[in-house]
């Protein structure tokens, strides 16, 4: 469909052609009145785009939006139509650029196979729901050698300062490892535990985005816990999900037997290894 501007452009066109006024809106179709007409608003609407141009143009404007810089061209001009205004807004490209997140880049690094307990760890995240459908979140971490379930964290909110603190505290307890696997989630490439894995020695090794294979000993032990405990029970509240969580990661450590560790237990593999290598790897915290 073709507006009577786009109209009154191409009459202007053929006029170029040498061709009279009234032999062109003929040609095109369009009456010389509306030929003629010129709007009253393009003036006006000249002076609200210099006025708005003008205000963005200084830094205490420029995170207005366009609601805000509506009202101020009411101050200025007196009742206009927002649609008028939002046109005008649109058409001179005002329009505020969406925020960039802010991404820490980590550059995949080649995973070595562990060849000893408590020499690389693995982590990652899950989600559920309560009984009220509130949503709450796990955070696991395990030994990628002998597959023991080092610890879990339940909360509704777990942020990289959270997980900080918690690693922490394991640290006080237990030998940390030379690197965790994980992926690029936001509160593995944060600041927090980027500064926490520096200030203890700790390499973050990053897979490849898109990948959760290249971490696939933790998305196995997500799939173990997934079926065998989530999946079986309907939590009333944090504390019983706790319970129930802690509960399963006590017997996959201790009872479960294991295919990779020859159907032994984690703590039963990390305690034949001992013996048979002299050595005394801690199990638990």
């Amino acid at each position: 469909m073709v507006t009577p501007r786009q109209k009154r452009q191409a009459v202007g066109v053929v006029m170029v052609h040498s061709l009279s006024e009234r032999r062109a809106c003929q040609l095109i179709g369009i009456n010389r009145n509306t030929q003629r007409y010129e709007t009253r608003q393009n003036k006006e609407n000249e002076q609200i785009e210099k006025f708005l141009r003008a205000k963005i143009a200084l830094s205490r404007y420029q995170s207005y939006g366009l609601p805000r810089l509506f009202q101020m061209v009411v101050r200025q001009f007196g009742k206009v139509n927002h649609k008028r205004v939002e046109a005008i807004y649109r058409k001179a490209g005002l329009q505020l650029s969406r925020r960039i997140r802010k991404h820490t880049k980590r550059t995949p690094v080649p995973l070595e196979k562990p060849l000893l307990p408590n020499q690389c760890w693995a982590m990652d995240f899950m989600s559920d729901s309560l009984e009220s459908n509130r949503k709450f979140r796990v955070f696991n971490l395990i030994d990628v050698y002998s597959k023991e379930s080092i610890l879990q964290v339940v909360d509704f909110s777990l942020q990289g300062n959270r997980l900080a603190r918690e690693l922490s505290q394991l640290a006080e307890h237990r030998q940390l490892p030379k690197g965790i696997i994980c992926d690029n989630g936001p509160e593995f490439t944060g600041k927090a535990l980027f500064r926490w894995s520096e200030q203890n020695g700790v390499s973050l090794h990053f897979i490849a985005k898109g990948r959760p294979t290249q971490n696939g000993f933790i998305e196995s032990f997500n799939g173990k816990m997934r079926k065998e405990c989530l999946d079986r029970h309907v939590f009333q509240n944090l504390i019983e999900a706790r319970e129930k969580i802690m509960d399963w990661v006590k017997h996959y450590n201790e009872e479960r037997p294991h295919s990779a560790l020859n159907y032994l237990s984690p703590y039963e593999f990390i305690e034949d290894w001992n013996v048979k290598n002299k050595c005394n790897f801690q199990t638990g915290l």
